[in-house]
């Protein structure tokens, strides 16, 4: 059980540390975690928990986490899960917060993230296309995925409709 605790605050801190840009950044480094070094779910359980996580109110960042440590070691796991993914960050913050915001408009801050920024997009595709591999299972996965560009690209809809209506689309068709 120590052994197992231990590996969930290893692999979210790592995860979590290299996560500049947020949540959608976070899934990649997750992934590598989770599916290929640890191997607690596979790619298709995986992008089941981003799906979950994604319908939930909440951050990402905690809440994948959240599920993968209660998985894998019960309530203790989730606390660990969640405390490695937000404990370093809100540490940082806490303590150099001042710095932070003191070098928020330096040029070489400034030149360092737009040098991260095409990894950060390729992390991002990466997974997606991972995660496409394992969700688009027929042709009405296909067209569900269809429809969600159509909309999200025409119209002005907030994406927790479109989640909330995939949802019960989901339960209507798959069940």
């Amino acid at each position: 059980m120590l052994h197992n605790l231990w590996n969930l605050f290893v692999g979210f801190f790592r995860a979590s540390n290299f996560g500049f840009g947020g949540g959608a950044v976070f899934i990649p480094l997750m992934q590598v975690e989770v599916v290929n070094r640890f191997h607690w779910l596979t790619n298709a359980q995986f992008a089941d928990a981003v799906a979950a996580a994604n319908a939930l109110p909440g951050p990402v960042g905690t809440k994948i986490p959240g599920y993968v440590g209660y998985q894998i070691a019960g309530w203790p796991g989730a606390l660990v899960g969640v405390l490695a993914s937000i404990g370093p960050t809100a540490l940082i913050v806490i303590l150099l917060g001042g710095v932070l915001m003191k070098y928020a408009n330096s040029p070489k801050l400034r030149a360092m993230l737009q040098g991260v920024r095409p990894v950060v997009v390729v992390l991002i595709a990466k997974t997606s296309l991972q995660m496409a591999m394992t969700s688009f299972s027929g042709w009405v996965t296909w067209a569900i995925a269809l429809a969600a560009v159509i909309i999200l690209y025409y119209t002005k809809v907030h994406p927790a409709v479109l989640i909330v209506s995939s949802l019960v689309l989901g339960l209507l068709v798959f069940r």
